[in-house]
């Protein structure tokens, strides 16, 4: 128990005891229970599933724009150059190409959606206001009960996104870990300067996202969401500077 205690005051353990791994083990549930009730679903109903979901990720995303202090300027310049740097990167193809690179390490079928499911499922997990917040209160003070709670979200939505997209968002459960647990590290390496004015604007910036993700999902846009994601971080060195 003491071994445990210790662990958890370190930066690592602050990550292998956090949200992210409760996080990385729901969204694999959630994708099985999607998998096992799949068969027995019609297409029709799969469809009406996943419209309702794009529905429920677009309230997520305009209910996490009410944060105190959110700043218009800061956002609409991490936006521009965040939009800048994602599209000299191409985060959204390279993104897209590991997607394509798992469905065909893994599927024979070319209808299988992997690379789809991965993104989407991906985008959904990782960039939302709950994934921001709750890593940086693992980070900094151990708290993990955000995380949690977006967890059991997760995973509910990982078995909505499995009825329709196949076992590609199980892939996303690995970058999610990654990606909360490495908000985690940052968190706790430079709590020093994470203002709640800075975590705000963060916030903010990827509820924008997740809202950008639902229209794609309702097919009434085609944006690059992923090319934006930069645009989360850059408050960090906007609002230092």
């Amino acid at each position: 128990m003491e071994i445990i205690e210790q662990l958890s005051q370190t930066a690592l353990g602050k990550i292998f005891l956090s949200g992210a791994v409760v996080n990385f083990f729901l969204v694999i549930i959630g994708t099985l229970l999607g998998l096992l009730f799949k068969k027995g679903i019609p297409e029709k109903i799969r469809q009406a599933l996943m419209t309702g979901m794009a529905f429920c990720v677009l309230y997520i995303g305009i209910t996490g724009l009410f944060e105190k202090g959110a700043n218009i300027l800061v956002m609409i310049v991490c936006f521009a150059l965040g939009g800048l740097l994602g599209e000299l990167i191409d985060l959204d193809k390279r993104v897209n190409n590991l997607g394509i690179w798992i469905e065909n390490k893994f599927s024979k079928k070319s209808d299988t959606k992997i690379a789809e499911g991965f993104v989407a499922a991906t985008l959904l997990f990782c960039v939302g206001a709950m994934t921001i917040v709750g890593s940086i209160d693992s980070g900094i003070s151990g708290d993990n009960s955000t995380l949690y709670s977006k967890s059991v979200i997760d995973c509910v939505a990982a078995a909505a996104l499995t009825s329709s997209m196949g076992i590609g968002v199980i892939f996303a459960s690995v970058s999610t870990l990654v990606i909360e647990g490495g908000l985690t590290l940052l968190a706790t390496v430079i709590s020093p300067i994470l203002t709640d004015y800075i975590i705000a604007q963060m916030s903010v910036i990827g509820s924008l996202l997740i809202i950008g993700l639902a229209l794609n999902m309702l097919k009434i846009t085609k944006i690059k969401v992923m090319n934006f994601v930069p645009a989360i971080l850059l408050p960090i060195i906007l609002c230092i500077f």
